[in-house]
């Protein structure tokens, strides 16, 4: 595969990131995400199109507003970017299967409630619920033009024991995590256990890896207490998206460890 198709998905990463920002900000407040149009949230103007065009706009207007001049967040153009490289990146990992789009819904998902957490300390049931539909969906393709049954099931089978495994811990640590975790576990558990128990490893043990760094990193710059709630989902969400690309070397690397090849 050249580098052609990553790059066309780049360019549908930034218009998808683009949208996020209006996801980022209005599921949170329960807001129609069609009505009204895209506006300033201080003037309440209207953006015209040439104002929505993903990061340029935002450098052509010098990150202020068109109608107050009031200063324009610099994560929107960086949501627009994040997106841009994952979808590429993404592509590039999978190629052109059947699949592709499964993972590439997850990914847009993944960065969306992964500011939604950040900002509110909540993952919206309007976005986790509807997404196990939307991944089944999506990856029914692939179960029907070669990929056969074995990973569909085997992904509902990590579906059911990552929800329990995460619901098993708020039970035994309530206050540790909240069930928007439980229903983003399962989730994850579906696209990850599509890929192979060793993707659902990996993704889980970098999950609370990335979560105690985090918190650590919280602790030391004094940004955190030991009794500040933290998110812990975007460390789930950058855990899975990170099983996507090393599960494989890394569960080639520990079975080297324990059958070490003959001299």
């Amino acid at each position: 595969m050249d580098a052609l198709m990553p790059a066309l998905a780049g360019l549908l990463g930034l218009v998808i990131g683009s949208f996020l920002n209006v996801v980022i900000h209005r599921v949170p407040r329960a807001e129609s995400l069609v009505r009204p149009g895209s506006h300033c949230p201080n003037c309440h103007i209207e953006i015209r199109p040439w104002q929505n065009v993903p990061v340029l706009s935002w450098l052509a207007l010098r990150g202020r507003c068109a109608g107050c001049r009031e200063p324009i967040s610099v994560r929107y153009p960086l949501v627009e970017l994040a997106t841009a490289a994952l979808f590429a990146a993404v592509t590039a990992r999978f190629g052109p299967v059947p699949e592709l789009p499964a993972y590439l819904y997850l990914t847009a998902v993944a960065v969306a409630l992964t500011m939604i957490d950040i900002d509110v300390q909540r993952l919206p049931d309007a976005i986790v619920k509807p997404s196990y539909a939307v991944g089944a969906l999506l990856l029914l393709p692939a179960v029907l033009t070669g990929a056969g049954w074995t990973p569909a099931l085997r992904g509902l089978a990590a579906m059911a024991a990552l929800y329990a495994f995460y619901f098993a811990l708020t039970w035994i640590h309530p206050g540790g995590m909240g069930l928007g975790d439980v229903k983003l576990a399962g989730l994850l558990g579906l696209y990850l256990g599509w890929l192979g128990w060793s993707a659902v490893i990996v993704g889980t043990f970098a999950a609370f890896l990335l979560g105690g760094l985090a918190g650590g990193v919280l602790l030391a710059t004094g940004k955190a207490g030991r009794k500040t709630a933290v998110p812990f989902g975007p460390a789930m969400l950058a855990g899975a998206l990170l099983a996507l690309f090393t599960a494989g070397p890394v569960a080639a690397w520990y079975t080297g460890l324990l059958l070490p090849a003959s001299a």
